[in-house]
C-alpha cells in the first residue's frame, strides 16, 4: 500500500504565463509519478475548491506563474482549505510578483538593486511629457521598463533613446497599470536558486547567454535560444557575493521553501538584484532545476524535497 501523501499539482490558471504553467506542472507530475507518489493534475479554475476536495489530496504543488497562482491569492485559499502547499505564503508570494512592492523592501533592507522610479497609467495619460521627461531625468538611458506585476520579462523593455519610450509604455501599460522604471546595469546575468526552509542555502551561481542580448520570453522557452553555464563565469569571491546578496532577497521577503533571485553582476563585483521568482520555472529548458543538478540534486528528487518542505511547515 501507497503510504506517500497525495499531491495535486496545481496548473494553469488565468495569467499571462497560463501555457508555462502547464509546461511546469507537466514536469512535476511526471517527476513526482516517478518518486511514487500518487498525484494528481488540478486545473486552476472556478471549480478548483471542489476538485480539490473530491481528490482528497495532502498536500498541493502550486505549478503556477504570475497573477493568480504566484502572487499570494491561492495560498491564501490553500489557507482557508487547509491544504499544505508548496513554496512561499501569502505575504512573500504577494511581494514577490509586484516588483515595486519587492524593490521597496530590498532597498529597506540593505539589499543592493538598481535606481528605480514608478509611474501609473493614469500619470501617464494625464501628462504624458512631464513623465518622459521624469523617467530621463531620474533614470537616464539605458533604462528598463517592466509591468509592476507580470513575470517571464512579459512586457520588459531595454530603452536606449527617447523616440523609444512612448511605444514601450504602451506595450507595458497592456499588462499593468503601474509599472517600474529602473537603471539598467552593466553586466554579467546571474541566477541564484535558494532552497531549504528553516536553513535555506544558495545554489550554484548560473549565467545566463542569450541569443538575443536579453534574456526575455522567446530566449527563455525556445530550445537553442540560451545558454546555462554553472557555475557562472565570474570570479569565485564574485559568486560568492552574489550568492549572499540573493539569499539576503529571499529572507528579505520572507520567502520559504525555494525560489530563484535574478541579478546583474558588474564587473567590479557589485551584485544587483532584479527580482525574486517564488515560483521559478521546473521545465526542462528552465533555470532552477538546472542549478539543482549541479549541486547534486537530480529533478525527481529536487520535486520530493520540495514536498517534504511543504508538509513539514
Amino acid at each position: 500500500m501507497n503510504t506517500k501523501p497525495k499531491v495535486a499539482v496545481l496548473m494553469g490558471g488565468r495569467s499571462a504565463e497560463r501555457e508555462i504553467s502547464i509546461m511546469t506542472g507537466e514536469e512535476i507530475y511526471k517527476a513526482l509519478v516517478q518518486k511514487g507518489y500518487p498525484a494528481v493534475k488540478v486545473y486552476l479554475d472556478e471549480n478548483v475548491v471542489e476538485n480539490l476536495k473530491r481528490e482528497r489530496v495532502d498536500v498541493v504543488f502550486i505549478a503556477l506563474h504570475g497573477r493568480y497562482g504566484e502572487d499570494g491569492t491561492v495560498q491564501g485559499m490553500l489557507e482557508i482549505l487547509g491544504l499544505p502547499y508548496t513554496g512561499s505564503g501569502v505575504l512573500a508570494s504577494a511581494l514577490g510578483i509586484n516588483k515595486i512592492m519587492a524593490k521597496r523592501i530590498f532597498k529597506a533592507s540593505g539589499v543592493n538593486t538598481a535606481d528605480f522610479c514608478t509611474i501609473s497609467q493614469e500619470e501617464y495619460k494625464k501628462d504624458p511629457t512631464s513623465v518622459r521627461e521624469k523617467l530621463i531625468g531620474e533614470i537616464g538611458f539605458p533604462m528598463v521598463i517592466k509591468p509592476a506585476r507580470e513575470g517571464s520579462t512579459i512586457g520588459l523593455s531595454v530603452i536606449q533613446k527617447s523616440d523609444q519610450l512612448h511605444a514601450a509604455l504602451q506595450d507595458a501599460f497592456g499588462y499593468d497599470e503601474q509599472l517600474l522604471v529602473e537603471k539598467f546595469i552593466e553586466g554579467t546575468e546571474v541566477t541564484v536558486g535558494i532552497l531549504g526552509d528553516k536553513d535555506p542555502k544558495a545554489l550554484p551561481t548560473l549565467e545566463i547567454i542569450s541569443q538575443k542580448g536579453i534574456y526575455d520570453y522567446q530566449a527563455k522557452y525556445t530550445p537553442g535560444m540560451s545558454e546555462h553555464i554553472i557555475p557562472a563565469r565570474i570570479p569565485l569571491e564574485h559568486q560568492r557575493a552574489v550568492q549572499e546578496m540573493a539569499l539576503k532577497a529571499h529572507k528579505a521577503l520572507g520567502c520559504r521553501g525555494f525560489s530563484r533571485v535574478d541579478t546583474i553582476i558588474t564587473k567590479e563585483g557589485i551584485p544587483y538584484i532584479l527580482e525574486v521568482n517564488t515560483i521559478p520555472g521546473m521545465t526542462s529548458l528552465s533555470l532552477f532545476p538546472d542549478a539543482a543538478r549541479a549541486a547534486g540534486i537530480p529533478f525527481p528528487d529536487l520535486v520530493s524535497k520540495i514536498v517534504e518542505m511543504a508538509l513539514e511547515k
